[in-house]
């Protein structure tokens, strides 16, 4: 018996140690390492992190220095004991790989012709208006001419032999930081009723502050005046900050007003929060009453004219052509820019889930997704910062049928993107270095049009035979 378990012992003994010496040591990847030791400090996606100013270089030899070695004084640790050679030159080769995402963008001189080439489309950028500073919306008269809204305040008529005419009677608006008049929309029966919609920074004061929050006005366009001015929605509360405005306006099919708000940059109390506006896409009737069957307006606590939440700040709104359906942009923080769907009663989940990083390099959150809250159809890392989009569903760009195309503030081009269905398959950067491009349209004579900031051009897209 004493013989047996002595046996069974010894061959338990042998079969673990050869089961230990078969087994090799499991390897990471670069990847799972930056989630393992870089994450929590850099956030979830190394795309984002790399968008910053490099101190140290960038160089793989530079890149392996600063991970072996660390800066502990700036709050790097050494990572040499962690991981070995191999290891750490894969990491480097990751973020070599991830700059490469960014240098996309690293677009190398201005236009030096109002031509430019794409796959499939050429297009000729045609001047139809200047010196319009911010040019913010866009939106087309019956006979032709388009209303332009000016972040400065201004109105503008302007026609298709390039004339510009001021328009009275617009609202007031705080012109500070990213605050001022904003979008313009026509009502979805403006040759009957000649309503017209504008989004502003709007402004109260409160003691020695002053106060400023997004709101709508609607008025009647009388020849060159307004008319009949009423503000029919004003997101609450008032701030004291100058940004995240939001307010792209949109009508759906049904008549439906729809309108974006930003978290007026606090994302820790506003857009998680129904009990007030901020944050949020609102839906309302055409004269600003609040729709019976709105996701929340059964609840005392909530604002009746909450759409959807969660968001940080939208500023690019649209019907789909064929659907219906509204479209949004947002901004992102550093990375994380997003393309969606407005949903009923559907939460956005910004701060709680993102797909960027602070402005400081610290991470918002360590979730990218969670039950409950809705993943974008998209999202750009680097953060392109995204402004007008429009649908291309004209015959006079073949190469462009169907596909989606998206304003760049901070890298100065239009964006193309290639849909199938509500996916995105492939994007191509047009227009390079054009200017801050602000709003893009396309006009019920199948044209596209781009407003481009400081000095504040609107170009008409004018399709080169091939």
């Amino acid at each position: 018996m004493l013989r047996y378990t002595i046996g069974a012992a010894f061959a338990v003994v042998f079969c673990l140690s050869s089961f230990l010496i078969d087994q090799k040591p499991v390897v990471k990847t670069a990847r799972e390492n930056y989630q393992t030791y870089c994450s929590s400090c850099h956030g979830e996606k190394v795309e984002a992190f790399v968008d910053r100013k490099w101190k140290h270089g960038t160089g793989k030899a530079e890149l392996m220095t600063s991970i072996s070695g660390g800066y502990p004084d700036l709050g790097m640790p050494t990572w040499k004991a962690t991981l070995n050679e191999k290891e750490i030159g894969d990491l480097a080769d990751l973020i070599l790989e991830s700059l490469k995402n960014v240098d996309q963008y690293k677009f190398a001189s201005k236009p030096t012709s109002n031509v430019f080439s794409s796959e499939g489309q050429t297009v000729k950028l045609d001047t139809i208006a200047k010196d319009l500073g911010s040019p913010w919306g866009l939106a087309f008269l019956p006979e032709g001419d388009m209303l332009v809204s000016t972040r400065s305040g201004d109105i503008y008529r302007v026609s298709q032999n390039q004339q510009k005419t001021k328009i009275s009677g617009g609202p007031t608006v705080l012109a500070e930081g990213q605050g001022g008049l904003l979008d313009v929309v026509l009502h979805p029966d403006f040759a009957k009723n000649q309503l017209v919609y504008f989004s502003y920074s709007a402004v109260k004061n409160e003691g020695d502050q002053k106060l400023s929050t997004t709101a709508v006005m609607r008025a009647k366009l009388a020849g060159n005046t307004l008319t009949d001015q009423k503000v029919i929605f004003e997101a609450m509360p008032y701030s004291k900050t100058r940004h995240h405005y939001g307010s792209r306006m949109a009508f759906d099919n049904k008549g439906y007003l729809f309108v974006s708000v930003g978290e007026r940059g606090n994302e820790k109390e506003n857009p998680q929060s129904i009990a007030n506006d901020l944050g949020k896409v609102h839906r309302l009737y055409d004269d600003g009453r609040i729709p019976e069957d709105n996701p929340f307006v059964k609840d005392k606590n909530a604002r009746g004219s909450i759409y959807s939440y969660g968001h940080r700040n939208p500023q690019g709104m649209l019907k789909h052509p064929v659907t219906g359906e509204i479209w949004t942009n947002e901004h992102g923080p550093r990375g994380g820019d997003e393309l969606n769907i407005v949903k009923k009663g559907a939460n956005y989940g910004w701060p709680i889930i993102c797909y960027g990083i602070n402005y400081d390099g610290k991470p918002i959150t360590n979730l990218t997704a969670k039950e409950g809250m809705e993943q974008p159809l998209t999202y750009w890392l680097p953060s392109i910062a995204p402004s007008g989009l429009a649908f291309v569903d004209s015959p006079k760009y073949p190469g462009w049928k169907g596909n989606l195309l998206i304003g760049s503030l901070r890298f100065q081009y239009l964006n193309r993107c290639v849909m199938e269905g509500n996916k995105v398959v492939k994007q191509e950067n047009l227009l390079k270095n054009v200017g801050r491009l602000r709003n893009i349209k396309q006009g019920p004579d199948g044209y596209l049009y781009v407003s481009v900031e400081d000095p504040g051009y609107i170009f008409r897209l004018q399709p080169v035979n091939q």
